[in-house]
Parts: C-alpha cells; structure tokens; sequence
C-alpha cells in the first residue's frame, strides 16, 4: 500500500503538530493540540485540507 502521508500543520501558528493524514482521511471535530503555541482546537480535514471549526482554551 503506498498511501501519501503529510503532517497536519497548526491553522493558528502553522506549526507541525504530532498528527499525520493519509489521502484517505476523514476528519470531523477533531481535537487537535499544537505542541509549538500550546492551543486546542476542533477541526476538520477532507483531501489534506484542513478546516478550523472553533477554538478552545
């Protein structure tokens, strides 16, 4: 199987984050933590396009 990987960056800072999405990965409310400006948040991800939907603290 030779499914393309990439790194989901941070939509705030644009950091790397410690998640990897395959081409066929499905996000929806995701939690997502930012190692490098220490927020959480929810997103989505469809085709390697990855979509902030809010913001928690």
């Amino acid at each position: 199987m030779n499914d393309m990987k990439k790194w989901v960056l941070c939509p705030i800072c644009g950091g790397k984050t410690r998640l990897q999405l395959l081409e066929t990965t499905v996000l929806r409310d995701f939690p997502l933590f930012c190692p490098k400006c220490k927020r959480e948040m929810l997103i989505g991800a469809v085709n390697f396009k990855v979509k902030l939907i809010s913001q928690t603290h």
